[in-house]
């Protein structure tokens, strides 16, 4: 359990400071009905994301050694997960993705420099633990580009069912010097998936596949 002393959370505070924050974005969408109009098979699928617009301290020059903004990520990542879970309340999120979008100044590779394990492994543990590898994505673009954020069962890969993307875009983000990282979850799979597979109740949770 990490330490939730003042002094560690002073801390927090300096590192996210230290990335020039500029934006912090939250989403939600609620599903009741397939496409073609059927009814949810259970419970309608949540969809949430957080994003957040940060300074990109590498924008117009080549850096080799990006180990410094790998090492903020973790705290950036600790941000996330209470975010997420606030958003998310009492719902389970049981998949989830990342990505990132560069602005035109930067390197793609400055975006998934937040988007290493440093960053992932505090979002899992916000959210209950997670033995799956983080579907990443990421592009470089001007405020106002769309991705599509990769979403896949938090502990087993082969769960046909919970492969999704959420889509989203930022009206005002990234600027050409800023990075926009983002963390998508969604607490279902698609409504009446049914193309067979591994059910998530026989996921036993050990390998990140099965």
């Amino acid at each position: 359990m990490r330490n939730t002393s003042p002094s560690t959370h002073d801390a927090t505070s300096e590192t996210l400071q230290s990335l020039g924050i500029r934006k912090w974005y939250s989403f939600m969408e609620e599903t009741h009905t397939t496409e073609s109009g059927q009814a949810a098979d259970g419970k309608p699928q949540w969809k949430l994301a957080i994003a957040v617009a940060v300074r990109n301290p590498y924008a117009g020059s080549f850096i080799s050694d990006l180990s410094p903004l790998v090492a903020v990520s973790r705290d950036l990542g600790a941000e996330f997960g209470r975010r997420i879970t606030a958003v998310a309340g009492r719902s389970k999120i049981e998949s989830y993705g990342k990505a990132c979008i560069v602005g035109l100044e930067g390197e793609y590779e400055h975006g998934n420099a937040l988007l290493t394990t440093e960053f992932a492994d505090p979002v899992r543990e916000a959210i209950g633990g997670g033995k799956a590898w983080i579907s990443s994505s990421g592009k470089r673009g001007a405020p106002g580009t769309a991705i599509d954020v990769p979403l896949a069962h938090k502990d087993a890969l082969y769960v046909r069912s919970h492969y999704d993307t959420m889509t989203l875009f930022f009206g005002d983000a990234p600027a050409s010097r800023e990075i926009v990282v983002i963390f998508a979850a969604a607490t279902r799979g698609r409504l009446h998936a049914r193309l067979g597979g591994l059910s998530a109740g026989d996921v036993k949770g050990i390998d990140g596949l099965r």
